[in-house]
């Protein structure tokens, strides 16, 4: 069919079926030509020769009449309808904003008024025959005014002539019907309200379901750069980093609502509610806005206005399937299209199917079906799979536990308890309010809402018991749960990740029951991402912060590193990371941790005792941090030196000679990194490791440091000094340490003495600091230490050969010298994975119950607990082989 042609098949159809186009193809004969010859016309201008709102109505009519027959010929598919739709209704409402003020104060510029497009006209998908929504604000500093005239009151009337403007009916119909009902407290608030008033409402008391709105939101008419200023102030409330399920939870029962409300639209058939309908087009739209609630607060290319857009940017994302948004899509443009048929027949805000047989039939061969039995029958799949698909979003209804204590025992073992006693005393204990955070009738609602489910995962949980004892503890300490257990309730799924944790990892539970919006990185997945480089994350740790802003950058700093630390044991919890790599992870963290608070406590120091000239704080990792290696429970092995003159004296409004300076800055640094705050703590810091030790000044000069080395240091600081790193300072300085090392670990030494030297070490280290448990693979005899001495000993010994911190490396260069076996790369790895995992689960070093056994030998690949025994048997035994042979014949100080 050509394109004329089906222009002339899409006129008959209006012509047969729809009373409102058929009047006004006869009253616009000269755009009915135009369409019956293929050509699509242009917006119409506004005729500058009658009155305004004649000239809105009357273009209003002409894009009526074009774009409903473009759409029935197919020029048109459902983005070109909605968005020449929508372009109308924004310019229509500009014109009447300008007008109205124009009528008022001829002279005046068109500012301090603007309207926020909600809803289809916001997201720029407006229907056919649909309302708009705006929210009119007005700046009562820019407004123009009358002479003696409050900004209040002129605001008010030039909004309420807006409305008749766009709203008023005559011989050539109407412009747009307004519905301002979406502004704050419609019932007792103007038309038009003050911007900064409706600033502060939605920062502090807006209603859960008015964010989903704002998901749409956008600056349509009048003074642009006002509207945007406002969307900006809120944005915040909108895209929240933490989410508060609530408002997800306040989406679904405003579903419920609709559903009770149009019960008799709600089953398909005759009389269907394609918008309102289970399965219509609501519920797509709420399925978009529902997870964009949840993850577009930390993922902003989530936060596209347009219905199939959200979709699509869901699916990029990972957080619907690509089958899901398609079908989703697919269901939306047909909803749409048929809507749209439904509203040309008399142009009216319908939505729902004719009931009459007639009716109907009529409705279904204006879009080109047979009848309204084969409309039903091609609406049918599509109905059903939004059905299914939103309420996906529903957890399952779940048996509500009994107040009866002896019921609540019976309940508790079916689902797994074995103590079923305990399960009901802490359950009761909760129940009771005897938690600070569970003393309101608020927060013991949403416990009751989520407890079925909470307590079921509790009961799978490899121990339940311990899992129930820890979530117990949690709540303790938690300032409010109520925003806790939404999070559980509105994603089942998390409260089996949580019984995870709570049963394996006892750090990880006191850093929820501190800060429980560290759950929101398990529900957006970002806690099982890579922690990413060093310098990523200091840019993370720095971002946002104006850098004289001291407090709050250590604030964010303290909040990002806690995220990570426990981001990386959930990945081991879940089995979603290798040992070893968490390790790595924790001492990136750790480095750009230093990077960044070192970094903004110099330049606060320097505020009031300027800097030292020509001189510079640098500081060295050494131990497990130095090796780039960590644990979730290691501290920071530092030490403070500066360069440059140590006689001299800062610059500043307070001047400081430089030791006294940088004595005082390193106490500073090392409280920035370990005093605990809201946040939680960071890191423990060890400085005995400096020249002198404990006895020594807290921070020495290079040259000094150099000196002491050379002339004064122990074996045992040289066997250190390997695993020495320059975590902060410049290129240069870091580069004039380097070489300080390096001289002193290659320099000659006495083989025999070091030997016995670091051997008597290890003896006394074993007397003193003996093994915590069977499983302490640190202390052990064969263990780590062991292994660390040993290289050490091999690397100075031969002349500061394989000097690397980090040991893995350093023990690949040993055994291709022939120094040491390769396999003793394999005893690092194994023992280290397990010193990792351990210092998670098991702490104590004592063997862990038979279910986080199971988790450790999973983390780990190996396919028993006994199996694991038998490697770490074996890998002890080669290594204190090892460290014998090295040593002279001396186990670890057995």
């Amino acid at each position: 069919m050509s394109n004329a042609a089906v222009f002339v098949d899409a006129i008959a159809r209006a012509h047969a079926h729809a009373p409102f186009l058929r009047l006004e193809l006869e009253r616009q004969s000269a755009v009915a030509a135009a369409l019956a010859g293929g050509d699509v016309p242009a917006p119409a201008a506004l005729d500058p020769a009658v009155a305004i709102g004649v000239a809105l109505r009357r273009a209003r009519r002409q894009e009526a009449l074009v774009v409903a027959i473009a759409d029935l010929a197919g020029a048109f598919d459902l983005t070109a309808v909605t968005t020449r739709l929508t372009a109308f209704a924004d310019r229509a409402l500009d014109v009447a904003i300008r007008a109205a003020i124009a009528e008022r104060t001829p002279d005046a510029e068109p500012l301090g008024f603007t309207a926020i497009a909600l809803g289809k006209q916001g997201s720029g998908e407006l229907n056919y025959s649909s309302d708009i929504d705006p929210i009119l604000l007005f700046d009562p500093t820019t407004l123009p005014c009358r002479p003696r005239e409050e900004p209040e009151d002129a605001a008010v009337r030039i909004g309420r002539r807006v409305v008749e403007l766009l709203q008023a009916r005559d011989g050539e119909g109407y412009v747009l019907r307004v519905d301002l009902r979406l502004r704050p407290s419609p019932e007792v608030t103007p038309i038009v309200l003050p911007v900064d008033a409706a600033i502060s409402y939605y920062e502090s008391q807006a209603l859960p379901w008015e964010r989903a709105a704002f998901i749409r939101a956008r600056a349509a008419a009048g003074d642009i750069a006002l509207g945007q200023r406002f969307l900006d102030a809120i944005r915040p409330f909108v895209w929240r980093r933490s989410v508060d399920f609530g408002a997800v939870g306040e989406i679904r029962a405003i579903t419920r609502r609709i559903r009770d409300h149009h019960a008799q639209g709600q089953r398909l058939g005759p009389g269907f509610d394609l918008k309102r309908g289970h399965g219509g087009i609501r519920e797509i739209e709420f399925f978009a806005q529902v997870h964009q609630l949840v993850h577009g607060g930390r993922d902003a290319s989530l936060r596209a206005p347009a219905t199939r857009d959200a979709l699509a940017a869901l699916a990029a994302a990972g957080w619907i399937g690509a089958d899901e948004a398609a079908a989703l899509s697919e269901a939306y443009i047909f909803y749409r299209t048929v809507e749209h048929r439904l509203q040309m027949i008399d142009d009216r805000q319908t939505h729902s199917l004719p009931r009459q047989p007639d009716a109907l039939d009529n409705a279904a061969q204006l879009g080109g079906w047979a009848d309204g039995a084969a409309l039903i029958a091609d609406l049918a799949p599509r109905v059903a799979t939004v059905s299914r698909l939103y309420d996906s979003l529903d957890p399952p209804e779940s048996d509500a536990l009994s107040g009866d204590n002896d019921v609540l025992a019976e309940q508790c073992a079916r689902l797994g308890f074995d103590d079923a006693a305990t399960a009901v005393q802490l359950i009761e204990r909760w129940r009771g309010g005897s938690y600070p955070a569970l003393r309101s009738p608020a927060a013991r609602q949403a416990l009751e809402a989520v407890l079925p489910a909470l307590v079921a995962a509790l009961g799978q949980a490899p121990d339940p018991r311990a899992a129930l004892v820890r979530a117990d503890a949690m709540l303790s300490r938690l300032p409010s749960a109520i925003n806790f257990f939404r999070l559980l309730e509105a994603r089942p799924p998390l409260a089996q990740l949580v019984a995870t944790i709570l049963s394996h990892a006892p750090p990880l539970a006191d850093a929820l029951g501190r800060r429980p919006e560290l759950l929101d990185g398990l529900i957006d997945a970002t806690a099982f991402a890579p922690v990413g480089s060093v310098e990523e994350l200091a840019a993370e740790m720095a971002r946002g912060e104006a850098r004289d802003d001291y407090q709050s950058l250590l604030e964010r700093a303290r909040r990002v590193v806690g995220e990570k630390r426990f981001a990386l044991g959930a990945q081991m919890v879940a089995g979603a990371a290798d040992p070893l790599a968490v390790s790595h992870g924790y001492a990136r963290v750790a480095d750009a941790a230093i990077a960044v608070l070192a970094e903004a406590t110099v330049a606060e120091f320097a505020r009031a005792h300027g800097r030292v000239p020509d001189s510079e704080l640098l500081i060295l990792a050494l131990g497990r941090l130095g090796g780039g290696a960590l644990t979730q429970a290691s501290d920071l092995d530092l030490i403070y030196l500066f360069t440059g003159d140590f006689a001299a004296e800062s610059d500043g409004a307070k001047p400081l000679g430089a030791v006294h300076y940088y004595n005082r800055l390193a106490q500073r640094v090392t409280a920035a990194l370990s005093v605990p705050t809201a946040s939680g703590p960071l890191y423990e810091i060890d400085t005995r490791l400096r020249p002198s030790g404990a006895q020594g000044p807290l921070v020495v000069s290079l040259d000094g440091f150099a000196r002491y080395q050379r002339e004064d240091a122990w074996t045992w600081e040289h066997m250190a000094l390997t695993r020495a790193r320059p975590v902060f300072g410049s290129t240069a300085a870091r580069a004039a340490v380097e070489t300080i090392i390096a001289d002193v670990l290659t320099a000659p030494r006495d083989r025999a003495k070091m030997i016995a030297d670091a051997t008597s070490m290890r003896v006394d280290m074993a007397t003193h600091k003996p093994p915590a448990g069977p499983l302490d693979v640190k202390l052990s005899p064969g263990g780590l230490v062991d292994l660390e001495f040993a290289v050490h000993v091999l690397q100075l010994a031969n002349g500061g050969v394989a000097l690397d911190p980090d040991l893995d490396p350093a023990i690949t260069m040993l055994a291709e010298r022939d120094l040491a076996p390769a396999a003793l790369g394999d005893a690092y790895r194994l023992l280290t994975r397990v010193l990792v995992l351990l210092r998670l689960v098991a702490p104590d070093s004592q063997p862990p119950s038979p279910p986080t056994r199971a988790l450790i030998v999973a983390a780990l690949g190996i396919t028993d607990w006994d199996a694991l025994v038998a490697r770490l048997d074996a890998t002890r035994q080669e290594v204190a082989t090892m460290w014998a042979s090295v040593s002279g014949g001396s186990h670890g100080g057995t």
